[in-house]
């Protein structure tokens, strides 16, 4: 029996939350350059350039609204459906526009993420960053349809704050598990936007969370966090209620564990990066 080689010279990688956070912060320099060379490599030589971050939620609004809205029954609670129907459309849009492009960030970016010194977390982090200005400007156009529906925002707007941290958690958390996960299983590359069409109808965008069964939402909430997102933003900006924490709090603790599988999976599987990609 062959011994293998000495424990002392076995390479143990460990890694502390806090010296994780510290990389990310010294290399806050290099993922904003990342973010605006992805942003503009995205709109070089477009005729709309930014306008092309509104054109998808716009154009799926429409189409919800003359074919959803016609012949499907939705309860939007007294709310417009294009008022309601965006707000769904916005945070979704982020987060397809993340995963897209987050998911296959370390691979078509190889020659670079290796030659780089730097947390290889800063290349999905930016493709993110800059599906979350897409949605600023987006929500520019939500003020645009309010006026013309005639739906005045309320005052529980106030908690769109911490509606907005769930969902950069759940995003973050997911966009490092798919960046990491394509990069030794590139099939899963290749299915994504199957996936995220499949998650579109899974997700109530176009219809009310309440569609879900009382007994099976809080789970499919924590499973989905964007079910918890975007009926709190309804409910928060045009319902005049307080977010819905039946159905928020399982998503923040979804997207909590979302957040931490997908930090330490990435960072225990980041040292083959090189290698694989």
């Amino acid at each position: 029996m062959v011994d293998g080689p000495p424990r002392d010279t076995i390479f143990r990688r460990r890694l502390h939350p806090a010296d994780v956070v510290h990389d990310l912060w010294g290399s806050r320099a290099l993922l904003k350059a990342l973010a605006q060379r992805e942003y503009r490599a995205r709109y070089h030589q477009t005729a709309l350039g930014m306008a092309w971050a509104v054109v998808t939620p716009v154009l799926l609004m429409g189409v919800f609204t003359v074919f959803v809205r016609r012949f499907a029954d939705v309860d939007t609670d007294g709310i417009s459906y294009p008022v309601f129907a965006y707000l769904g459309l916005l945070p979704w849009s982020c987060f397809s526009t993340s995963c897209s492009r987050g998911a296959t960030i370390l691979v078509l970016e190889s020659s670079l993420v290796n030659k780089v010194r730097c947390p290889r977390e800063v290349f999905p982090l930016a493709t993110m960053t800059t599906a979350f200005v897409d949605m600023a400007i987006s929500s520019v156009v939500l003020g645009g349809v309010m006026l013309v529906t005639r739906t005045a925002p309320t005052a529980e707007i106030v908690w769109v704050p911490v509606v907005l941290a769930v969902q950069v958690a759940f995003t973050i958390g997911f966009v490092l598990l798919l960046s990491i996960t394509v990069v030794y299983f590139r099939d899963l590359g290749q299915a994504l936007p199957l996936i995220l069409q499949l998650g579109l109808f899974a997700t109530p965008v176009a219809y009310a969370a309440t569609t879900i069964t009382d007994r099976s939402g809080a789970w499919y909430a924590a499973v989905n966090p964007l079910v918890g997102v975007i009926d709190s933003y309804r409910a928060t900006v045009v319902g005049g209620a307080a977010p819905p924490w039946d159905l928020l709090g399982p998503s923040a603790l979804g997207a909590a564990a979302y957040l931490l599988l997908g930090a330490f999976l990435f960072k225990r599987y980041e040292v083959g990066i090189a290698d694989v990609a």
